[in-house]
């Protein structure tokens, strides 16, 4: 096991009606920012239920927050936070709220010229504005860590953050909140939750026994209450097992000792970027097959995958972890989830050769040992 250091300062509040503990949480002196999304939680609920917890207080609002949260948007929301000196920010809906929230809190007291350096470049950064969150989507594991991405329009580009300025006080997660989300976003976050735990596990072996199991046992939760919630939504009790496997997924448990991937969402970064596919779409493309190119490579943990997850019988590990990769398409397309460019009109070639370009521009090599080239980078999008 290699060495590591953990520190996670975030409060979980977890379970129905937890939103009106909200006043509890946030001190009655802060000018508080409330940040949200197109405006779905008016129509769930939840705004409601924010705003009467925060009725005594003195509360300001910004909405239009995108999916993938692009930062023309959210440094209008800096000059908004800097314009009405807010004191506390509260993102309430998804990931991406709060991803762009989190930038947000860095950029609003950031002193250079050009915010967007905190995420291109991976700045330092002394100080932000203290962050909550009320969560409505299980997905990105956002709520208990300190990362974020954030797209630019203007240059298609997507970076990623991540600092311990920005991780949440406190996140309110009510799994009721979730039970009007559409089908696609459900069906995105589950794919986000899986590929969080395989960028993590499915590497090389460092001896990291306790967080494998914890990696296996957050898979199997998911592939068991997936079906349940595909079947009915507003299923409470597969919903909290959903909604706290999506926490998990990235709360850097998992990673704690172990080695890191990352390959399957620089590239799904990219995707995203260049053709405006969701995240969770991006992902299901391009797991299976960046597998297929580093079999060898990730052999011993995908065969590990196969047998206790997927309980495929085969002794040889190759065979394994060709196991694993055709269970876990077939997994994704179970729950109507495409995973081939063609699905979405895409020309593989020619996304691959963008790709190609970005990375090699950059000098980008991915993957946990650093052998995934430009080239071979290539090579996987056109087989996608």
């Amino acid at each position: 096991m290699n060495n590591f250091e953990f520190y996670c300062p975030t409060k979980i509040v977890f379970g129905k009606g937890s939103i009106a503990k909200l006043k509890n949480l946030i001190d009655k002196n802060k000018k508080v920012l409330m940040i949200y999304g197109g405006g779905s939680i008016k129509k769930n609920g939840v705004y409601e239920q924010v705003k009467n917890a925060l009725k005594d207080y003195n509360l300001i609002e910004f909405s239009g927050i995108e999916p993938n949260p692009t930062y023309e948007t959210c440094m209008k929301a800096v000059e908004l936070a800097r314009k009405e000196n807010v004191d506390f920010l509260l993102a309430v809906g998804g990931g991406s709220v709060l991803d762009g929230t989190k930038f947000i809190a860095a950029a609003v007291k950031y002193k250079g010229q050009e915010p967007y350096e905190l995420v291109s470049k991976g700045l330092d950064f002394e100080e932000a504005l203290p962050v909550g969150a009320v969560m409505t989507l299980p997905a990105t594991g956002s709520e208990m860590n300190c990362a974020a991405v954030i797209s630019r329009i203007s240059t298609k580009e997507k970076f990623a953050m991540r600092h311990p300025n920005v991780y949440p006080e406190f996140s309110i997660i009510d799994p009721e909140t979730t039970f009007s989300l559409p089908i696609k976003q459900v069906r995105n976050g589950i794919i986000d939750t899986f590929v969080h735990v395989m960028e993590l596990y499915a590497t090389y072996d460092v001896n990291t026994p306790l967080q494998d199991s914890w990696a296996l046992g957050l898979v199997k939760t998911l592939i068991q209450e997936t079906p349940k919630v595909i079947k009915n939504n507003k299923d409470y009790d597969a919903k909290a097992n959903i909604c706290w496997c999506a926490t998990c997924g990235l709360n850097y448990w998992l990673s704690l000792g172990a080695v890191q991937d990352w390959s399957t969402h620089r590239i799904g970064h990219e995707l995203t970027a260049l053709y405006g596919l969701a995240h969770g779409q991006s992902l299901a493309i391009v797991l299976p097959r960046l597998w297929e190119a580093r079999k060898k490579d990730k052999a011993n943990k995908l065969a590990k995958l196969a047998r206790e997850a997927f309980n495929c019988k085969e002794i040889d590990d190759l065979k394994a972890a060709d196991c694993a990769i055709k269970k876990t398409e077939k997994f994704f397309k179970s729950i109507g989830m495409p995973t081939k460019f063609s699905d979405y009109k895409i020309n593989p070639l020619e996304a691959a050769q963008k790709v190609k370009e970005r990375f090699e521009q950059r000098g980008t090599l991915l993957g946990e040992d650093e052998k995934v080239t430009p080239q071979m980078v290539y090579d996987i999008l056109k087989n996608c």
